[in-house]
């Protein structure tokens, strides 16, 4: 490695929408945030519809805010917003077998 050239990360950038998955490797600078490796892996181009008013992201699972600074093999992901409450959506799925359970 050249003494001028600062350490490189290999990270993931992904995105889900219905149907269809973006998954982008990149090589980073050491000390890129999510919110940096999100605009350099060019994913809002491939994906337009992503809301960056209400951008949710996380790393493996767990969320992390745009100034995270990565680490070597971490996965950035974007989090689509909810459709519904899921607390809200359960109650409902639990109220529906109930009553086919009441017609049996």
């Amino acid at each position: 490695m050249n003494s001028g050239t600062a350490p490189r990360l290999t990270i993931e950038v992904v995105y889900a929408a219905a149907g269809r998955q973006t998954l982008v490797e990149l090589e980073v600078a050491e000390g890129t945030t999510v919110a940096q490796a999100i605009a350099l892996s060019g994913i809002r181009a491939i994906h337009p519809e992503i809301d960056h008013s209400e951008l949710k992201t996380g790393i493996f699972g767990r969320l992390a805010s745009p100034d995270t600074v990565l680490r070597e093999r971490d996965r950035v992901e974007i989090y689509r917003p909810l459709r519904a409450d899921p607390k809200k959506a359960r109650r409902r799925r639990a109220g529906n077998r109930m009553r086919r359970a009441g017609n049996s």
